[in-house]
Order: C-alpha cells, then sequence, then structure tokens
C-alpha cells in the first residue's frame, strides 16, 4: 500500500475535528460501530505525521471539540431550555466544557508523540492504553464524566461487546482503539496489510467467541415487569397546580398493571415523602399486593435526623418490607454545586429544584423485590460501571430510573439507553429502564434491547425479565484488571521509545 499523503497542518486540524463529529455517528441512536475505528485510524495516521507534540496535542484537541461539540450537544437544552440560563452564556458553558473534556485526548496526543520513536507494535499497544487511561482519568477526576467513552460504541451489536464482560467499558475502548491504530499503522504504510488483517481478525474474532460464553445463569421464575412512563413535560413537573395531575397519572398507569415488580422514574412524583398523602401511598401499596408483588416510587426524601437534608431516592411498597435507595453518586451543578464559595452563584443563575441533594452511601444493598435482589440506580448512576457493581454478585436484576426530560429531543436520551446496554453487557444482568420521557426499555443480560416505548409517551411498559445468578470477570476485577495492563503496555511503550532514542539496542 502507498502511503496516504496528508494536508497541510491546519487543514489537519480542521479534519481532526470533523472525524471527532463523525465519530458521534458510532453512538446511539446510530449504531454504526465500525465508524470509530475508520476515525481514530486517521487520527493516529496524522499522529504519526506529525513534527512536533504541541502539533500533535492539538489534532487530539481539535479531534476532542469535534467528539464532544457532536456528542453532548443536549447539555445546551438542559442549561437554556430548562435550565433558563442565557443561550450566550449556556454556548460558552457548553464549549467550556467541551475544551476540558477535549484535553485528555490532547494529553492522548501528547504522548502518541513521544512514544513515536518505540517498535511500530509496541507503539500501537501504548498508544492504545493511553487512550484508555485518559478516559478512565476523564471518569474518575472531579466526580467524573464518563459519557461518549468509546468503549459504549460497541454495544451491543459489535464484536467488540464480547469483551465487556471481561474488561468493561474501558477495556472495549482499550480494544478497539488498538484496532484502529493497527489500521493507522497500515495507512501510514509501516505495517503489511496481510499482518494488520491477521491481528484485526484475531482481536475481533476473539470478542465474537467471547458472546457465546455464558457467564451467568437464570434464578428464579421469570418475572413480570412494568416500567412506567408518565411524560411529564419538565417545565410543568415542579408547579404547584400540576402536582395532583402527574399524582393520578401514575397512579392511573400502577393500577393498570398487574406485574409483580412496577417501576416509576426518578422523582416520579414531585414531592418530599412525607408529603405524600399516606391514603395515596396505601392504595398503591395494596394493589402491588394485589398483584403479589412490589412498586419503586421515586420521591424526594426528607432526611428524619432533624437536619434540612434531603436526598433523590426509590422507595418499595408491597409485599416485601418498605426499603429505600438513596442516590449516591450526584450531578455537580445540577444535584449538589461542588465547592460552594466558589461556584454558589451557580445556583442562582440555574432555575433547577432541588439542587443540592445528600449522598446517600456507596455500601447500599440491593433490594428484596417480587423474589428478586434488584440493584437499583438512579439516571446518571449507570454511567459509573465500577459503582453498579458493588450491589453484585448478589444482585440478580438492574434497574435504572431517570427523568432525561432534560435532554429534549435530542440524542442524549438515546446514548444514555445505550449506556445502560454497556451495564447489562458487564454484568450479565437485565436491566431495566424506567424513565420520565424516554427511553424506558427492557434490556437483556446480553444488552439487547428486548421492548421499549415510543419517546415522550404517556404508558407502561409491560413485559418479562429473568433474573440471574453468577459473576462475569468484570464484576469480581471491577477496572483493577485493564488498568492494570493499561499501565503495563504504556511503561512498555515509554521505555521502548527512551531506549529507541538513546540508541540502547
Amino acid at each position: 500500500m502507498r502511503a496516504v499523503r496528508l494536508p497541510d497542518a491546519p487543514m489537519r486540524y480542521m479534519l481532526a475535528l470533523f472525524l471527532g463529529m463523525l465519530t458521534v455517528s458510532g453512538f446511539a441512536p446510530f449504531y454504526w460501530f465500525p465508524v470509530p475505528l475508520l476515525t481514530l485510524a486517521l487520527l493516529f495516521l496524522f499522529w504519526r505525521r506529525c513534527a512536533t507534540a504541541a502539533q500533535s496535542a492539538w489534532l487530539g484537541f481539535a479531534y476532542g471539540m469535534g467528539l464532544f461539540g457532536a456528542g453532548v450537544t443536549w447539555l445546551y437544552v438542559s442549561l437554556h431550555d430548562f435550565g433558563a440560563m442565557p443561550p450566550a452564556l449556556a454556548v460558552f458553558a457548553l464549549i467550556l466544557l467541551c475544551a476540558y473534556l477535549s484535553l485528555y485526548p490532547a494529553l492522548c496526543g501528547w504522548l502518541a508523540f513521544r512514544m513515536r520513536a518505540a517498535l511500530p507494535y509496541i507503539w500501537v499497544l501504548a498508544i492504545a492504553a493511553a487512550w484508555m487511561l485518559t478516559e478512565w482519568l476523564r471518569g474518575t477526576l472531579f466526580t467524573g464524566f464518563p459519557w461518549m467513552a468509546l468503549g459504549y460504541s460497541q454495544a451491543p451489536d459489535s464484536p467488540l461487546a464480547g469483551y465487556a464482560p471481561v474488561f468493561g467499558v474501558y477495556g472495549v475502548s482499550l480494544i478497539l482503539v488498538l484496532s484502529a491504530a493497527l489500521l493507522g499503522l497500515w495507512f501510514a504504510n509501516i505495517a503489511a496489510a496481510g499482518r494488520t488483517g491477521l491481528l484485526l481478525g484475531v482481536i475481533w474474532l476473539g470478542g465474537w467467541g467471547l458472546q457465546s460464553i455464558n457467564w451467568v445463569e437464570p434464578v428464579g421464575e421469570p418475572l413480570t415487569v412494568s416500567l412506567l412512563q408518565g411524560n411529564i413535560e419538565q417545565d410543568l413537573k415542579w408547579r404547584e397546580d400540576h402536582v395532583e395531575k402527574t399524582m393520578r397519572t401514575y397512579a392511573e398507569l400502577i393500577l393498570e398493571s398487574e406485574s409483580r415488580l412496577i417501576v416509576t422514574p426518578e422523582i416520579s412524583i414531585p414531592l418530599f415523602n412525607d408529603a405524600v398523602p399516606p391514603d395515596y401511598l396505601g392504595y398503591l401499596a395494596e394493589h402491588a399486593r394485589e398483584n403479589n408483588g412490589d412498586v419503586l416510587i421515586g420521591l424526594a426524601e426528607h432526611a428524619t435526623n432533624g437536619v434540612d437534608t434531603y436526598y433523590n431516592s426509590m422507595f418499595s411498597f408491597g409485599v416485601s418490607p418498605e426499603q429505600v435507595y438513596r442516590k449516591n453518586h450526584l450531578v455537580p451543578f445540577g444535584e449538589f454545586i461542588p465547592l460552594k464559595p466558589v461556584f454558589g452563584w451557580v445556583i442562582t443563575m440555574l432555575h433547577i429544584p432541588l439542587s443540592d441533594f445528600s449522598r446517600g452511601g456507596g455500601d447500599q444493598q440491593p433490594m428484596q423485590l417480587a423474589g428478586q435482589q434488584v440493584a437499583v440506580n438512579i439516571c446518571y448512576e449507570d454511567v459509573f460501571g465500577e459503582e453498579i457493581i458493588a450491589q453484585l454478585p448478589r444482585a440478580t436484576l438492574l434497574v435504572n430510573v431517570s427523568n432525561d426530560a432534560w435532554f429534549g429531543r435530542s440524542i442524549g436520551p438515546h446514548q444514555h439507553l445505550q449506556i445502560s446496554q454497556m451495564r447489562a453487557l458487564e454484568t450479565g444482568r437485565y436491566m431495566l429502564r424506567s424513565t420520565n420521557t424516554g427511553v424506558t426499555a427492557i434490556i437483556d443480560q446480553r444488552g439487547k434491547i428486548l421492548d421499549q416505548l415510543e419517546v415522550f409517551t404517556t404508558d407502561g411498559l409491560h413485559g418479562i425479565a429473568q433474573g440471574f445468578s453468577g459473576a462475569t470477570l468484570y464484576v469480581l476485577t471491577g477496572n483493577y484488571l485493564v488498568l492494570g495492563v493499561a499501565v503495563l503496555l504504556l511503561c512498555l511503550g515509554w521505555i521502548s521509545a527512551v531506549s529507541a532514542r538513546r540508541g540502547i539496542p
């Protein structure tokens, strides 16, 4: 293959920006999983031809601005449409966030240049490790923002999805980037087509083969479930004159269900638990008992310690003892204000109700509901796979409740659905999603969507869910295994590059 002729440096930055934007089509709702493979391969080709470390870093930054600028546009809807932030300030905040997120691929670009002297195939391994480690850092620092991690683009249909139960989403990212870097070597005329094809075949066939492994086994009888979608408009949800209508909507949806497990979305009833009429909850609990099951209802919860503390909680009512799950991983600037002396002004700028929740604690156990052990997570929490597995392998089902009305009619809710698909793949558990406006869905243990509701409709999704027991390798090791591998590969690449520059054989 002849070496690919590259455009001048300024045009490369524009192309890198475009490649980042194009990468978004690999994620939901498009699910074109081969696209990130090709866009990354071209980015790595650019990196191989850079003249300086700064140029390589700026290419990574441009790619990141395209990826995040196109991928998280739904944040503008949250900030402006529902948060009442002025348009110019909302755009500025979005650009600032994307610029911060783009620092991570920029760091990867800098490392790519610094390790370029390494042997080509060692460079490939090292750059894959560098990308994965910078993704992990992005998902960890400052409470983390792992949205748009490249591994999500491979769920659930790509052969690489087979690596999810082994390494988790970051491991899938590493293997995707490794594949792309191999292609980049071929484009640069450094690797032979036959050798590249052989290595890619081994990697992708390996993922396909892993998909045939049954990591878990069914436990108990299949369970009837109803996942409710009230479709309450975000700008009406917290209005006092609309609360009664909301309560009536969910009461009707619950009473229409004959399922053993009924789930309502995040804070489906916009009241504190001690402000809800006891007769209302008692009536719904009695209906759940008639079904020989339980109902999960989202409420804001006042603490009972006499302090002005409140939680984003899910309460259970029915045949099982009453239980509560309190959201632990809160959304910065949406559910709590970090560094209040510095950012306290944001509370007055954003018209977001209940923007100072307390954390519920990371040691909460699964709820015993309708004969299953149910690990509940609320909205943004399911973006953190390492936190979801804290309730496994004891949990037999996963439940995510959310209010993605904050995203409006954007791609955000569909991206969130794909994230839930990855959590099902990693854990080998059904994921049941009940959301206010969508996407409400039943996802099986292999990440496949069995059924879902149309977005922005008022309805209940009625179906069957199967509990599972056992543990995938990812449940047992979390991110530690892939982090250890990545650190070793990065060290190998750095040592190889230093040795080559010093002329050490």
